[in-house]
């Protein structure tokens, strides 16, 4: 068994002993472990965070193996939140990694102790359960942080991250505002959130899912896919990732 001063030496010549320790004692939990939340998972474990909470209902599909940290042909059909503990509890053994293989829903939000948790991760697929872990996190006692679409982009140079009312260009982010001003229901404060403004088109049309819950598209319905690249959603949940070590680091300057 090798140590955690072992795994974290370089680390920690960077963080100083004082945020290494504040690592360890950090909550995250990550709601949806798809192409951003799996990365953004691993980045996080590889920082020192020393509990995650991996959320997401569904199993590997093998239309995930090209994006998705955990999906390889020998994870098909296991539930990805299990794939995914796995692996990261191989890279930090002493890391506390809870697995809850179930979607985040007006059924189960009561469920879920956001206060408990230093820092909320939303890489939620589903535009209604986003809408309602977005009203819920803003209105706990904890950091949030939130994924946009990052189906149909390619330029990595054009992923950001901007507060939720400034992101342009992102048809997700507009669609969430536009359902909040409908239902006059709003955040109760500011978050940032990473997004790209490009959209480039699917060359191949397809109009029903190729898989149980395709975290690429929005949609509510899922009633399409929409192309994806690794490197792209991989961006998107190691600068969520960045997102959580970069406000740690603000408070041991």
């Amino acid at each position: 068994m090798y140590s955690r001063d072992e795994i974290f030496a370089r680390e920690r010549l960077v963080a100083g002993d004082a945020m290494m320790d504040a690592l360890a004692r950090t909550r995250v939990i990550v709601f949806g472990v798809g192409g951003v939340g799996s990365w953004c998972c691993e980045a996080l474990c590889r920082s020192g965070v020393g509990h995650i909470t991996l959320v997401d209902s569904d199993l590997v599909a093998v239309s995930n193996i090209n994006r998705q940290l955990m999906a390889m042909t020998s994870t098909v059909s296991r539930p990805k939140v299990e794939a995914l503990a796995g692996r990261l509890r191989d890279i930090n053994p002493g890391a506390d990694i809870v697995a809850r293989q179930e979607a985040y829903t007006a059924e189960t939000a009561n469920s879920f102790a956001l206060d408990s948790y230093d820092y909320v991760i939303d890489a939620i697929d589903s535009l209604e359960n986003k809408a309602l872990l977005i009203l819920r996190a803003t209105s706990a006692e904890t950091v949030f942080f939130s994924s946009m679409g990052a189906a149909r982009k390619l330029d990595i140079a054009k992923i950001g991250v901007a507060e939720f009312f400034k992101v342009e260009g992102c048809p997700l982010a507009r669609a969430l505002r536009t359902r909040f001003r409908r239902r006059a229901t709003f955040p109760a404060r500011k978050f940032k959130c990473v997004y790209s403004p490009e959209t480039i088109p699917n060359r191949v049309e397809v109009t029903k899912p190729t898989e149980a819950s395709a975290d690429d598209s929005w949609t509510a319905s899922k009633a399409t896919v929409n192309g994806t690249f690794a490197h792209t959603t991989a961006v998107f949940g190691m600068t969520l990732a960045g997102l959580v070590i970069e406000d740690l680091y603000r408070r041991f300057q």
